[in-house]
């Protein structure tokens, strides 16, 4: 990697890891709340909700942002919002504040994944872009496995309210350097990608509905369409697979090794109920996870995206089908089906961020990836939904898996559609 190369991915690093970080504190910091504020867990999970859902919906929005401000600018915007969310959440009075202050948090968050991807498929060097894209991963990995861990030690030594100051200043301290690093945005386009974003007809800016329509029209062809199901499809099984495993987890340990409970916290806190052993067995899976998103990340530079996707889900599937069986044969066989979904799962990461940049114009990578990460986190979110339903009426787990099984042989067929027929623009 060149200079710009390493000034880009330092800056998407930090900024990755931070928004898993924060996102990821927040169930944590929920166990506090419910005892500081005397709510129920419904309440707090409909407080919850708006800065999530925020997260997912904002993207869209994002998107276009990015492509008429540019990527460090929404960058810096979003890491100076996420600090002041969390500086504001040591303030709140009450409930209804905390909706508010994690509403900005997502709000700021979500323009993240549109401007740091595109930042990377427009400044960084070809040859060199599956690589940053791994880098990318990883440290979004360490967001989503440390995150939570670095949350609950801050509430060991110091109230809640402090922790999030301590939180907040990072991504404040993060923005700061940030407005200082030197770097070219569009270093890794060709001359004639170069002119179709600077030109006077594709300056990315969107005014009116009519330009939103315009521009949907030019990044939706043939090929980006099923880009976009096949994306969909994997949010719908990453959402439903990562937010009721915890849960699954637990059933299979307990199954197997009785209900264990590690003494790094108080038995009687909080936290300890918080972190029993499926949430270490869980933090280990995602920890694995950087791995993935690193071996992903190489793929990209030696094979076409397209094909990985393919690859990819068929071994998603077939971790699918196979996580009841394993689990049911030991802790042994549990840990290694837990391992390989984790490497797989963000494995996927870095391939499916090479095929939406092949698949979209330069000019509007913003938009692009914004209508993608709607997809992944906004769409996606109701994969949740549907493996709840599943769960709670199904006779058996299997059926949940069955059910992602399902989400991912879909998004292998189209995927395998990209790989048969010439549709990159």
């Amino acid at each position: 990697m060149n200079a710009n190369d390493r000034s880009i991915t330092g800056f998407v690093m930090v900024a990755h890891g931070l928004v898993h970080t924060y996102e990821l504190s927040v169930p944590i910091l929920m166990t506090v709340w419910l005892l500081e504020f005397s709510v129920t867990a419904a309440v707090l999970g409909v407080v919850v909700t708006v800065g999530y859902g925020l997260f997912g919906i904002g993207a869209l929005p994002g998107g276009l942002l990015v492509d008429r401000y540019g990527s460090r600018r929404l960058i810096v915007a979003c890491l100076f919002g996420m600090g002041i969310a969390f500086l504001s959440l040591s303030l709140v009075p009450h409930v209804a504040t905390i909706a508010i202050a994690l509403g900005l948090w997502g709000a700021a968050a979500s323009v993240y994944h549109p401007a740091g991807l595109a930042l990377i498929s427009n400044g960084i060097d070809p040859d060199a872009r599956g690589t940053v894209f791994a880098y990318h991963g990883m440290a979004g990995n360490a967001g989503i496995a440390f995150g939570p861990l670095a949350t609950a030690l801050l509430l060991l030594v110091a109230d809640w309210r402090a922790a999030v100051v301590v939180l907040g200043a990072l991504s404040i301290v993060a923005a700061l350097v940030g407005l200082s690093i030197d770097f070219d945005e569009t270093a890794g386009l060709t001359d004639a990608e170069d002119e179709e974003v600077e030109g006077p007809d594709a300056d990315g800016e969107i005014r009116s509905l009519a330009d939103l329509i315009e521009g949907t029209r030019a990044v939706f062809t043939a090929g980006f369409a099923l880009v976009f199901l096949v994306v969909m499809f994997n949010g719908l099984f990453y959402r439903g697979m990562l937010t009721f495993l915890p849960e699954l987890l637990n059933d299979f340990l307990v199954a197997i090794v009785g209900d264990v409970r590690p003494g790094v916290f108080d038995p009687d806190s909080a936290l300890a109920e918080e972190f029993d052993l499926a949430r270490y067995v869980y933090v280990g899976l995602l920890t694995v996870g950087i791995a993935g998103q690193y071996v992903g990340g190489r793929l990209t530079d030696r094979i076409e995206p397209e094909r990985g996707l393919v690859a990819m889900l068929l071994v998603l599937t077939t971790i699918a089908l196979a996580f009841v069986p394993a689990s049911r044969a030991g802790l042994g066989p549990l840990l290694a089906i837990g391992g390989a979904l984790g490497f797989a799962l963000f494995a996927m990461q870095p391939l499916t961020q090479a095929t939406i940049a092949a698949y979209s114009p330069p000019e509007s990578r913003g938009l692009s990836f914004g209508f993608t990460y709607l997809g992944i986190f906004g769409i996606g979110a109701l994969g949740a939904t549907v493996v709840g339903v599943v769960l709670t009426y199904a006779d058996s787990e299997f059926a949940v898996f069955l059910a992602l099984a399902g989400f991912t042989i879909t998004a292998c067929a189209l995927a395998s559609v990209l790989v048969s027929r010439d549709l990159r623009p």
